[in-house]
């Protein structure tokens, strides 16, 4: 195709449909649909009208609330587990800043995080994230259930729900100066089961592909980015890849953007049926959270491949 070839783009999905209920056969094709996106990209845009302009434009209204706060207040953001609270003021990632709202579909977590920021309250913060993060779960939920469901394993789901929280990261990536790089966040993989992604109408994120592209999302202001992270790679036996990917800022506008992390506080394992001549065992039980832990230590960050070191079976 020479110079003429288009560029990679990811699969974008339509959930909009009032069919997308299971059993019927948009559902089943959905499923199909996710399991093969999931395996060939590790990610997919999908194009969900259930966020209310309204709530979409309070949230990022509130978003940036948040980000002019002074940097001492933002930095009280602490939690226990690893990569939940504040990053940022790091010199090799100046236009990076974010924070995390852990359990963050719990009205009462939500609650604290707001009266940490601004102790004579912010309702406006507290309802609009609140809400945005229980639907963006809703929608993660649907997607888990389409993975389950097109492997054959729907049995283990409600187990796996029960056990999972969410992680609610709010990021803002400045526009760079003249004299600075454009990269506003490093190349990574996610450590979540599953994450949900929003921005508001600044693009910034770079997928890498199986085969060594790079595609540059493009977001309509209704649809979102759905990533398998590394739990799932390991739950689904290497059946899905959790993909590399960063964020670049070009022009002139700030980016904002919301990232939904699933992470499960139980154990997870590869289901037995997922396990075959084809596909052996390629990871041990998983500590979903010990993943975390593992990788702030030196040899989890200096890996290649965290969860294979992690928890991979050695053959």
């Amino acid at each position: 195709m020479g110079s003429d070839e288009l560029p990679p783009k990811l699969p974008t999905l339509d959930f909009t449909s009032e069919d997308l209920k299971p059993g019927t056969s948009c559902w089943i094709k959905a499923c199909s649909d996710v399991r093969l996106a999931l395996e060939e990209y590790g990610c997919f845009v999908v194009e969900y009208k259930k966020l209310p302009l309204e709530v979409r434009d309070e949230v990022f209204g509130v978003l940036k609330e948040l980000f002019d706060l002074p940097t001492e207040t933002k930095m009280k953001n602490r939690y226990d587990k690893p990569l939940n609270g504040y990053v940022g003021q790091i010199a090799k990632l100046p236009l990076h800043e974010s924070m995390g709202i852990d359990n963050a579909t719990s009205i009462v977590a939500t609650q604290n995080f707001t009266d940490l920021m601004w102790p004579d309250g912010n309702d406006r913060f507290c309802e609009y994230a609140f809400k945005y993060a229980n639907l963006a779960a809703e929608l993660d939920q649907m997607v888990t259930k389409m993975v389950f469901e097109s492997y054959g394993v729907e049995k283990y789901l409600d187990s796996y729900i029960e056990s999972t929280t969410y992680l609610l990261r709010l990021l803002k990536n400045r526009a760079p100066k003249e004299d600075e790089h454009n990269l506003g966040f490093i190349t990574h993989t996610d450590k979540s089961f599953t994450t949900i992604l929003h921005q508001n109408e600044i693009n910034g994120l770079e997928v890498d592909t199986k085969d060594g592209k790079k595609i540059f999302v493009e977001l309509s202001p209704s649809s979102f980015v759905v990533v398998a992270g590394d739990a799932l790679m390991a739950w689904s036996n290497d059946r899905i890849t959790s993909p590399s990917h960063r964020v670049l800022v070009n022009g002139k506008v700030d980016r904002y953007s919301l990232a939904l992390f699933a992470f499960n506080s139980g154990i997870l394992e590869v289901p037995d049926e997922l396990v075959d001549e084809e596909h052996p065992l390629m990871y041990k039980p998983l500590d979903h959270i010990g993943l975390l832990r593992y990788y702030r230590t030196d040899e989890g960050y200096k890996s290649k491949c965290p969860i294979k070191s992690y928890c991979g079976v050695s053959n």
